[in-house]
Formats: C-alpha cells, structure tokens, sequence
C-alpha cells in the first residue's frame, strides 16, 4: 500500500559544532589541505543523510549541501564562470570556486546579495557576452551517487534553470537572460538524463522565484523551459519546489509545466492548499509544506493534521508528501544541544531534527496511525502552556505602545536645517571619512569574551582588556587618520545578539547557528514576548571612547527592523506590533546617547530590504510600518545630532521613495562590488541627504589598489554632489585581520584627502 511519505527540501549545511565552517576556515588559511577539506565535507554529508533517515525521512535531499552557496554551485556546474577568473575547461578547481566566492588578490569576487527576504547571501551569477556554457561540474550526480554508496536513496536538488537566469546579471545590455536561459537548457537536460541512469527515480527542481511577481516574457520562459525539459527522453520525474509565499496568480503556470509533484509552502500560504485541490489535477504528487523551515516554533500538529487529512481524502495518500515549508538550511541543528535554555521557553520551540520528527509523526497521522494520538495530544499541551503563559505578555509595554503618536516619528527640523547645524557643530572636511563600526575581532577578543562568559577571568580583568582594545582602536583610527571614529564594538558577540542579551522579551540558544554567507554563521536571538529596554546597551562604551579622542565618535546600534529580521519572532502577533516594540527600546538608548555627548549616532537597519514581501501588492503595508519603526527609533533627538544609518547588498532601485522617507541625516550602503550601480537609484531620485558609498569590499580579504578606489569616489561624484558623499568601507571590519583593515583604510584616506585636493 502507497502511503504518505515524510520528506525533507534541504538540511543546514555547517554541522551541529559548525564543523563545516571551521574546516574551510582552516583550509583558506592554509592550515588545511583540499583532499582533508574534501573528506571533512563528505563526513558530514553522510552524517547528515543517515540523520535524516533515522528520524524517518525517506529520499532525503543530496546536492543541498555546499562548500559555500549552492547558488554558486549552479554557476559552476553550468559554466557561468566570468573570463576575469581565468578558468580552464574541464572541471573548475576549488581555487577558482573560491575566487568566484571571496576574490582573490588581483581578481574582484562575484556580488553577494539577500536570498528572497531570508539573511542567507547567495553569489550572484554573471552572465558576460558571447560566453559559452558547458557542463562544469558534476556534483549533483556525484552526491547522489555518494549517498547511494552508502545505501541511502536520495532526492537530488537543482536550482531550477529559470529561477537561476532570474537571479542572476548579465554583464552587458547584449546579454539577455532569455539568450542564457537557452543556452543552460541543453546542460540541464544533460544533467537530468545522467542522474536518471545513476538510478534517481525523482529530482527537486527548485523554482522559487516562482512565488514572485512575474511578467508575461517570464511566464513564456517557464512554459518554453519546461516544455524542451519534457520533450527529452529518460530524465527523473521532477517535484517543482517553491517558497517563502504562496503560488498565487502563478499556480496554474506551475501547473502547466508538466511537473510530477508541486511543493507548496502551507505555512506563508496556508490558503493555496485549498486552491490546488480545487483544481483537481490528476496523477500529480503534492507536498504540503507544513512545518515552518524559518523559525523555531513548534507546530501546531493539529492544525497540520486537518491539513493533512484533507489532502488525503481528496487525492490519496500515496499523492501526498510531508514536508517543510522550505530548506531546513534556515533553521538551527538540534534543540536537544540547548542544556542551557530555559526550560519553558524551550519546549515550545523545535530546530531542524525536532522538525523532521515533527514531519515524520504528520506523515504517520496521514497514514492512520493511531500512535500518533498521543504525540498530538502533548503537542496540543504545550502549545497551549505557551499560548497562557504570564511571561509573553507585559502590561507596561501594552501602555507604553497605546502613547506612540504621529508627532513621535519626525525630527523637529527639515533636513536642510539639521544640516547646516551638524556641519556648524561638527567641523567635518569634506568628503569625511569614517568606517561602519566594527573592528577586527581577533583570536585573542574571542578567546578574552570566552573566558569571561565561563567564568574563567573576573569582570575587571575582561573590563581592562576591553578599554585596551578600544584605546588601541582609537589611537589606530587616528594615526589612519579618519574623520568620524568608532569605539570597535569589542564588547559585542553580534550586531543583534548584543543587543537581545540586554532587552526583555529575548532568549538566546548556545549553539543555534545558523549560515549567513560562505563559513559565516549567525546565532539569532529569539523574541518569545514583549520587548522593553531595562536600562541602557552602549552608552557606557561610547562615553569611554569618546573620552579619548576629540574628534566625534559614533554611537553604534542596530535598528528595529533590523533586530527583527535577524531573529526569529514569536509567531503570535504581527511582526510590526513586535517591531515598534523594539523601536521604543532603540529610541530610549538614542536619548541616552546624545544626553552622554555623542553627536553622531549610527542606527543600522540593513535588513530593511531583506524583509520586503515578495509580491509586490504586499509592500505598502510593510514599507509603512517598518520605514515608520526607523524614524520611531531616530526622531527624538536636536537638529544637531547627526542621524547616519547603514544598508548591506540590497536593490535599492523599487523602494527608493521609502528610504528618502527615512530621512537619515547620512546612509552608508554596500556598492564596491557592484562597482556603485547602487547608486543610480539615488540619483534618480534626487536623493537629498548625505551617503556614504562603500569603496571596498570588506568581505573579500583582497586589499583594494589606489586606482580602484580613487576609481568608485569618481563615479560615485558623477550622481553625487561633493557635499553629499561620505567615503567608508562597504561594511563592518569585524571579520578582516588588522594588517589588511591597516592598509586598506590608509589608501581609502590617502584617496580622500587627494579627492578634496582636487575638488578645492
């Protein structure tokens, strides 16, 4: 008898001590060689496929794993490997692959930009003129051959060939994405036909920009696409995945590409379920997305179950497939690691392994299975111990939230006048410099915060080596010679976690990491209840390193939005109610701050783009709320007090009129590897404020040359006036090592002060 089947898109790569990150982080600072990187990939590999299966999860996922993206894995295989890289035929070397990620000394690495509205990065593929594709890379069959070995059957994965086109960049207006859809078809069906004869009865065909808003040429190139896959004989049967929203308007395009099963995303689009049965499509597999791949909350089993169950009665269960709502790549490794959790808080939540056990009990309840009753019934015990508890909600906070008025959210003057006083009160040279807060966070930081969290060093020794570090990075940002400096942030773990640890509402995990980009993981706090501010986060430090220098330092927080993005949120409010929540907190310490004497406070808000819905109709509504969070939080302060914020990798270019709407007094922005592309949306629309265009890349360890930036400030002043631009990193230092940050700031200065030789 076919039964319901309990499946999985996509595992965290790292491993659950990160084992992934530190291996290539060894390996890129030579202390490890490839064939041991190699065998330290395929170890985990095969740990992670007998998890799965052990947890009752058949045909778990193969190629979802990757050295670095799996993004940039698609380029590779299909050869989309730009001429600057210098790349033979045959297989592309990791040295190459590598490049493409990080750069290299005298070769600039590919743009990094946000995957949908997630804070994953993926390498965005370029598409050069007269390029010619060929199959590069294996990997996919590889791996799945390599799980085989080892008598596990999987489902591969690809990045669907449409879906890569779109995210992708042609390098030249004769490029076209419908010229390099064709010419990537013929490696796809070539890829498909030999994971057929390696024995895959299935493949996972990720389309996920599927969930976008797409226009008629799009539409046809799906349509044409799948029609050429159909039209080649012996190839898998194809489950088209999509998520992070629903179908909607492009269900019956997803219908029409003759697919074997559809994947749909039950938790962002609960409602879709009932639309695809009502179209009662014969013979095609479904797989309900039912537990939430983003966040770290237990399921609702049964409400999942109802799903389930209407589902089975109206297709059968051997159609039906238990899945979660997207790659589990977004969610943290175990929760059984977490001895240190509050207990209560902690058995309401569920991380990756919780959450195939979670699709594996929804798979036998499909299946009848009477044992599951119990496990429903627990479930429904502890979700209702959550939903009654006294500790999610704060009555001061609700009182405080019902005063937020209209007059809260603007500054008390126009930006003209706030400039002419902050240029009055702050004495800055033109083209100022300044960086984007963080410094080096050495082996030594890490191993001194370490020891202070154990209890291995009392306070006033960890307090002594802090006002070392920021003595020593203030002294060093003066001997540089930047304009506006920054205390370090030695003190800090992470930009939202430092944060988190110091407001009410928040619970950390000890080892719930999740990637961000590349070996870079992230630990995000998670918000179970009201938020408010006890007492404040930063000004301490910012008082101290302001006490040692007289040029101006900045006050260094994250934003609203910000906080919010990089957590995972309780899930039973609306995030913007949770969002203001966090913007009076931030707008406390911004009083805080310029009552202690700092004159220039930077709120940092890069994820302000990142959490834009995917359909478009979807923005206002989320554009009001989050831009009227930033000014909440940034609007109580004088005229003189210099407001600056900073955006990481992001199109700017659709929500222009939302970000002038901000009206930070100077926003820095990431535009190096897009070579200040960024910054035509600015021009556009006459942009009025100060920016601060980032000049290197800071997440490639290449110094940049003198004529490279010296090359970006002058395209940055053909769309900017001299009296708007800024000149700065593109991002925060903390991941670079002093020798490198030392000589890459002291040309971005030396190329500022010959700047305003020029421009006197």
């Amino acid at each position: 008898m076919s039964l319901t089947a309990a499946r999985n898109l996509g595992f965290p790569r790292m491993g659950q001590q990160r084992e992934l990150k530190f291996a290539l982080e060894r390996f890129w600072s030579g202390e490890m060689d490839e064939t041991t990187l190699l065998e330290a990939a395929r170890e985990l590999r095969a740990r992670h496929w007998k998890l799965q299966t052990d947890a009752g999860i058949s045909l778990p996922p193969s190629n979802d794993f990757s050295l670095y993206d799996h993004v940039l894995d698609m380029a590779v295989t299909v050869g989309a490997i730009p001429s600057r890289f210098n790349s033979v035929e045959g297989p592309v070397s990791l040295a190459t692959y590598f490049a493409m990620a990080r750069g290299a000394k005298d070769t600039a690495a590919l743009e990094m930009t946000k995957w949908f509205d997630t804070n994953y990065h993926y390498v965005v593929p370029e598409f050069e003129p007269e390029h010619l594709y060929s199959l590069r890379s294996t990997k996919v069959v590889d791996e799945y051959l390599e799980a085989r070995a080892l008598g596990i059957e999987t489902r591969p994965v690809l990045l669907g060939p449409v879906s890569f086109v779109l995210l992708g960049k042609p390098t030249s207006p004769g490029v076209t994405r419908a010229q390099v859809l064709q010419q990537i078809l013929p490696i796809y069906k070539q890829l498909l036909q030999r994971l057929a004869a390696a024995g895959a009865d299935w493949v996972q065909i990720d389309e996920p920009c599927l969930c976008l808003d797409l226009d008629a040429a799009t539409e046809s190139r799906y349509r044409d696409a799948y029609a050429e896959l159909r039209a080649t004989a012996s190839l898998p049967k194809l489950l088209l995945a999509s998520y992070f929203g629903g179908l909607g308007p492009n269900l019956d395009l997803a219908l029409s590409l003759g697919v074997a099963g559809i994947h749909l995303d039950l938790v962002r689009a609960p409602e879709q379920l009932e639309v695809f049965l009502a179209r009662q499509v014969p013979g095609i597999r479904v797989s309900l997305g039912l537990v939430d791949g983003r966040n770290v909350w237990r399921t609702d089993l049964t409400w999942a179950r109802q799903r389930v169950d209407a589902a089975v009665q109206a297709l059968g269960a051997e159609r039906i497939e238990i899945a979660p709502s997207c790659s589990l790549l977004h969610s943290p490794f175990d929760l059984n690691a977490e001895t240190k959790l509050d207990a209560e808080i902690r058995s309401w939540m569920a991380f990756a392994l919780q959450k195939l056990e979670e699709i594996a009990i929804l798979s036998r309840a499909g299946n009848g299975d009477d044992g599951t009753e119990k496990e429903l019934a627990e479930n429904q015990r502890i979700l209702e111990s959550r939903r009654s508890s006294t500790r999610i909600h704060q009555a001061t906070v609700k009182q405080r939230m019902a005063t937020i008025d209209d007059s809260m959210l603007h500054r008390r003057s126009a930006y003209p006048e706030r400039h002419r006083q902050q240029s009055e009160s702050l004495s800055l040279p033109k083209f100022p410099t300044t960086t984007i807060g963080s410094f080096p966070q050495t082996a030594e930081v890490r191993r001194m915060r370490s020891a202070y969290r154990a209890g291995k060093i009392d306070p006033r020794t960890y307090e002594e080596f802090l006002q070392e570090e920021t003595r020593r990075c203030i002294l060093f940002q003066e001997e540089v010679g930047l304009d506006v400096l920054v205390h370090g942030e030695f003190e800090r773990n992470d930009m939202v976690e430092f944060f988190g640890e110091q407001l009410d509402g928040f619970v950390f995990s000890e080892n719930g990491w999740v990637q961000s980009y590349g070996s870079r993981c992230v630990k995000p706090p998670i918000i179970f209840g009201d938020v408010s501010r006890p007492q404040p986060m930063t000004v301490r430090w910012a008082q101290y390193a302001q006490s040692l220098t007289q040029k101006p330092v900045k006050g260094m927080l994250t934003g609203p939005v910000t906080i919010l993005q990089w957590s995972f949120v309780r899930d039973d409010q609306p995030r913007s109610e949770t969002c203001r929540q966090i913007a009076l907190a931030i707008r406390d310490e911004v009083a805080d701050l310029e009552a202690a004497g700092i004159r220039i406070i930077q709120i940092d808000e890069p994820a302000i783009r990142e959490g834009l819905p995917l359909r478009r109709a979807d923005w206002p509504q989320y554009l009001q709320w989050s831009v009227d969070a930033f000014r909440l939080a940034s609007s109580g302060v004088e005229d003189r007090t210099q407001i600056h914020t900073h955006m990481c990798y992001s199109e700017f270019n659709d929500i222009m009129e939302a970000i002038v709407r901000m009206d930070a007094d100077v926003i820095s922005i990431e535009c190096s590897r897009s070579r200040m592309e960024l910054l035509d949306a600015f021009h556009r629309v006459r942009y009025p404020n100060e920016i601060g265009p980032g000049v290197y890349d800071i997440h490639s360890p290449r110094i940049p040359q003198d004529e490279e930036i010296a090359d970006l400030l002058h395209r940055a002043l053909e769309v900017l006036t001299p009296g708007q631009l800024w000149v700065n990193p593109d991002c925060g230092l903390k991941t670079r090592g002093w020798p490198e940050v030392k000589e890459a700031l002291t040309k971005m200065v030396e190329a500022a002060v010959k700047l305003r030789v020029s421009a006197a």
